[in-house]
Parts: C-alpha cells; structure tokens; sequence
C-alpha cells in the first residue's frame, strides 16, 4: 500500500510538472542484484529511432537497456563488463542518462561513463517525458531501489523498469533549454536545434566564420578555413554547428572542464586529416589564472566507441591572453578547449626535480652519518634526548631515500608498486611530523619542567611510529587513495614526472587536505607557541647568549616545526617560483640541516666545556647546568 503510495504521489509530481515543462532529460539510477554463477557479466543494448519507449532490465548475468527513443541512433551490442572491476557475485550501482535534445544516452557503471548513443543532430521531433510504466514482478535478482531523479521508485529488486516516450517539438524544447525564445543573432535552425550550424562553400581564399555575438559583443568562437581544406572537401559543403550545452562533452572528467562552446566542423560523408594549412579556431572565454593550463583538443570516437576521448593530436594550443586561445587542428571533428580545474603544470619541473634528488640522496647520506653519532651518545649514561634525535633522524633519511626512489619505482613497478611505496613514502612524512612535534615538545619539558622527569623512551616511540601508521592503514584499507601520480611540466604537458603517492581520486585530495594540511598546521602553530615560550625563558641567559646556542636552537627548531613544510602552501601570485625552489631546497636538504645543526650544538657545547674550566666554581656550577640543559635539547 506505501509502495503504491509512492508511484501515485511521484506520478502526480511528473504529471504536474510534465503540464508546464517537458523534461530536458531522464536520469535513473538503481543498483543491479547480479549473481554470475560462473559466467561473466555483459552489458545488451539494442536502440533504434522512435519514441516507443526505453526498458532498463538485469537479471542474473547481463544488464539491458533496450527501446525506439533515439533521432537517428542504431545500436545493437553485447560488451562484456569483466574489465570494469564487476565482480561476478554482488551488486553494482548503475545510472542512465538520456538526453533527447542531444539525442544521446549514456550508461553509468563500475567507475566508468559509456555513451551507449553519441551526440547527433536530432530531427524536429524530439523524444521525451519518459514517463515510468508498469514494473515486472520482483525477482531475486534484478534492479533494487529504482529512482528518478533521485526520487525513490520502488524499494524492491525487480527485473525491469518500463518508460513511455512522447514525442515534443525540438525547438520548443531548445528554448527551453535556453530559458526563452532563440536569441535574434541565432541564424537559420539545421540540424540540432540547440546549436547553430552553417553550411559552407570553401573558396580558394578560404572563409571566415564567427558565432552569435555573446553578451560583450564579441563572437564566442571564430573559425578560419584554410584554403587548402577546398581540395580535400572536393567542392562539399562544410558543416559548422557551434554547440553550448555540453554536458554530454564533459563526460566523467573530474580534474579538467570543457569549455562553455564547442565546435563541430565536418563534410558530410568524407573524413578530412592531415590537412597541410590548418584550420584556425578562436575561443573567447572568461578569465584564465596562469596557474592554470589550457589545451585544445579534438573528440575522437574511433579508439574505443563507448569512451569519450578529447585527444591534443592534431591540434596545436596558441594561448593569446588571458581570454582568448586559438586551436590550430589539421583535421575536422569536434574541437573545444580543455580547462585545468587544479593548478596547472609545474614550471622549471626539470629543475625541480633535479634539486629534490640532488637534496634527497645529501639528506640520506646525511641522516645514516648523523645516526651513527646519536648511537654511539646513547651510551652515554646522562645523554636522555638521544633516542628523540634518533627516531627524528630515522624517519627523514626514510623519507629521504623513499623520495628519492618514487620515480625509479613508479616508472618500473607501475601503478600496482606504488600503492605500497605510495603509502610507505606517507607514514615516513607522517613519522617526520611526529618526532617534529616530539623534539619541541621536549624542548619545552626540559626548559620549563625543570623538576618534572620526561616521559619514558618507549612512549616517544609509541607516538613516534605507532601512530601515523593509524591513518595510513585507515586510507590503505579504503583503497584509491594511494597510487601513481602525475606532475605535469609546463614545458612538456604530455610527459609528466611520475612518482608514488597520493592518486587524484576525491578521496585522495580530501585525505591530502585533512590528514597532511591539519599535521602540518597543528605542528606549526604548537611548535611558534612552544618555541616563543622557549625563547622568552633563555633570552635572559647570559650564558646562552654569549655561546650564540640561543639562536642555533631557534634556528634549528624553526627547521624542526615544520616551517618548511608551510611554503607549498603559499605557492600563488608572483613569488610562486621563488617560494617554490626555496621550499624544495629545504625540505630536500633538512636531513642535512639537522645533522649541521647537531655537529654545531655539539662544537658549541665543546667551547663552552672548555671557557666552564677557567670560570670560578660558582660561576662553573651554573654554566655545568646550561649545558647539560643544552646537551639534552
């Protein structure tokens, strides 16, 4: 009774709605009860012009979206689904999107976007308000927890879902889209009816075609046609439609965005490549920050027809200010430009990169000499701070040496190696935060908890390496989040730095951004107050201040803290490069500023032993204090 409750409310609300507006799209999700029972599982499609209506259908083995709601579309295939990570027992969360005004429908499933019917120019009728029909009974396996929209269908696992189709006027259904009647600049409709497109006789001196005037009065796209393209087009007219409702072109990017227009040139019936003068295509567009890359690409359908695929070859990105590039492709298809949402490629990677290896391998080097020397002071029967140093030592020459190998291995060992050393290289970063935060903490014990013992060894370890491992395990179990990464060079896009860490899965960033950011963030704000009260006690100290000690451990702890590790956060504006290759060289070479800053302490520790023997005994007491005092810190 609930159930029909609920199909009786829904229908009232797609009726009432259907009144005033027809849909612009379907969009049903569900999740597929499928058990294979030995026998892989396959995707069964079979689509063909009409507006009979669409059925979304699984039973135990295959998924099948089969119905007459296409313009022009023809489409019978069986593709298996064993590459796309299905298991064969189970369920799997799927979604289906149709689009009539760009005659498209597309298939949600295992991670992945398949466009069962490619965008096509529609004819005048187009097919919509797919209205939810009858349901089939409810089986064991099947599609459970239908929705529309996002609204709740049926709860139950049932082997089909129906819809019926209308057939709508597609440009009443455009300036629906469009909020209203076409623009007055819009010329002659042909074709799709939410795109302009012209046809063109090629001359010999070649032709010029612009858009409809934006908002500023500028066109938002301007195409030159090469004269060379009247040989290949033979006498053919050329077909130029510029499209602005891209949702379809966009199609599963996460970290790149189509631009607002896209350009679709073709002759019918003839493919034109290699073109010896190229085709010139102007976009105008808002503002782009420098940080962020643009490329012009062309949709390739041919390398795997279920996939969308913006490709660079055959084109050539001319970046002409801020809001305006030109693409330069020497073959006709779709062409747009593709945005940078995050920040775009590193410039002087190649430097970059050289320095951090440069200071990795130093740093390694460095921190096994500088573990030596600590365990030998660990013999020592006064000497309390020797492990602290140690654990910190060890935690960055690891971090060092996984660093300095994260290219070798990503590049060898692949996507499969780099999940490990991925999460290996960020317990070893999490390791070196920790004992940071552990040397000031100690720091601030010995100054101002005088008659107060520190805590045992075995608890600094605990803290030290047993509890980073906590959240690397965590992100590890979830999966995605480590992996092979890519840094882009701004000198050479297509070849990035590869290495181990973090994927760019949402998860990925969001772990990026909670764990690491608030260490970091943690660690210098707790380290600037514990330090600043540090200092405000032995600044005083006429001992410390003539030893200069004062300031090697203010400038040794502000290594420590971690504010080095605060500088890519800064990297906007002018300094970008600057703050760059200043952060790259310290956090490269800080297991070499923690040893210089040791051997310093332990020289300076030296002098004063030697001026305490020629000081008077009152005088000497004090001093034999202060460094045993520095000595521990």
């Amino acid at each position: 009774m609930a159930e029909n409750m609920r199909l009786t409310f829904l229908l009232i609300v797609l009726l009432s709605a259907a009144s005033s507006e027809n849909d612009l799209f379907l969009h049903f999700c569900g999740t597929w009860r499928h058990g294979g029972g030995g026998g892989g599982l396959s995707l069964n499609v079979s689509l063909s012009p009409g507006c009979a209506g669409l059925s979304v259908a699984a039973d135990r083995r295959s998924l099948s979206v089969r119905g007459r709601i296409t313009a022009r579309c023809r489409r019978d295939d069986v593709v298996p689904l064993g590459t796309f990570g299905l298991r064969s027992e189970g369920e799997s969360d799927f979604c289906v999107f149709w689009e009539p005004l760009l005659d498209t429908l597309k298939l949600q499933i295992g991670g992945k976007n398949l466009t069962l019917c490619w965008p096509a120019r529609p004819r005048d009728s187009c097919c919509t308000d797919l209205s939810h029909g009858s349901n089939s009974p409810e089986a064991e396996f099947g599609i459970k927890d239908g929705k529309i929209r996002g609204d709740l269908v049926s709860g139950g696992t049932r082997a089909a879902y129906n819809f019926n189709g209308n057939f709508t006027d597609c440009k009443a259904l455009c300036n629906q889209a469009r909020g209203g009647a076409p623009n007055g600049n819009m010329l002659n409709w042909a074709g799709h009816p939410c795109a302009q497109r012209l046809e063109v006789e090629t001359k010999e001196s070649g032709n010029n075609v612009t858009s409809p005037l934006s908002g500023g009065g500028v066109p938002a796209v301007s195409v030159q046609l090469p004269p060379a393209l009247t040989v290949a087009a033979g006498g053919d007219k050329v077909s130029i439609s510029f499209h602005t409702n891209n949702s379809m072109f966009q199609d599963g990017y996460s970290d790149l965005q189509v631009l607002r227009d896209v350009v679709e040139i073709t002759v019918e019936n003839t493919i034109i490549s290699n073109l010896q003068e190229p085709v010139r295509i102007t976009f105008t567009h808002q503002v782009v920050p420098n940080t962020h890359s643009r490329r012009c690409v062309s949709w390739d359908t041919r390398r795997d027809p279920w996939m969308v695929n913006w490709l660079v070859d055959g084109c050539e990105t001319v970046q002409t200010g801020d809001t305006h590039t030109d693409c330069l492709c020497n073959h006709l298809t779709y062409f747009t430009v593709l945005l940078e949402l995050e920040p775009g490629p590193v410039r002087h990677l190649l430097a970059l990169t050289a320095i951090t290896s440069l200071g990795c391998a130093v740093s390694f080097i460095s921190c096994v000499a500088l573990s030596v020397h600590l365990c030998r002071k660990r013999k020592r029967p006064n000497e309390q701070s020797a492990l602290i140093h140690l654990g910190l030592c060890v935690s960055v020459g690891a971090l060092s040496l996984l660093f300095f190998l994260t290219g070798v291995l990503a590049n060898v060992g692949g996507p499969g190696v780099c999940v490990w050393v991925g999460a290996l290289l960020h317990y070893a970063m999490l390791c070196s935060f920790a004992w940071m935060g552990i040397e000031v903490f100690h720091t601030f014990w010995l100054v101002y908890m005088v008659f107060s013992p520190p805590p045992r060894p075995y608890i600094w370890t605990l803290l030290g390496f047993g509890l980073p491992a906590l959240p690397v395990a965590v992100l590890a179990a979830l999966g995605n989040i480590y992996g092979l990464a890519k840094v882009k060079g701004a000198d050479d896009p297509d070849s990035p730095y590869h290495m181990c860490w973090l994927t760019t899965s949402p998860d990925s960033k969001l772990a990026h951004l909670v764990i690491n950011w608030s260490v970091v963030g943690v660690l210098v704000l707790s380290g600037s107050a514990m330090l600043f009260l540090v200092y405000r006690e032995i600044r005083t100290r006429e001992e410390w201040k003539q030893s200069g000690v004062a300031f090697l451990s203010i400038w040794g702890l502000s290594v420590l803290f971690g504010t080095a590790w605060v500088l890519p956060m800064m990297t906007f504006g002018p300094a970008t490069d600057f703050i760059r290759f200043l952060a790259c060289i310290l956090t490269s070479f800080q297991g070499f500023l923690l040893m210089l800053r040791f051997l310093l302490l332990d020289w300076m520790r030296k002098q004063a032993s030697t001026s305490v023997l020629g000081s008077s005994s009152s005088s000497g007491s004090t001093r034999q204090h202060m460094l045993q005092a520095q000595e521990k810190s």
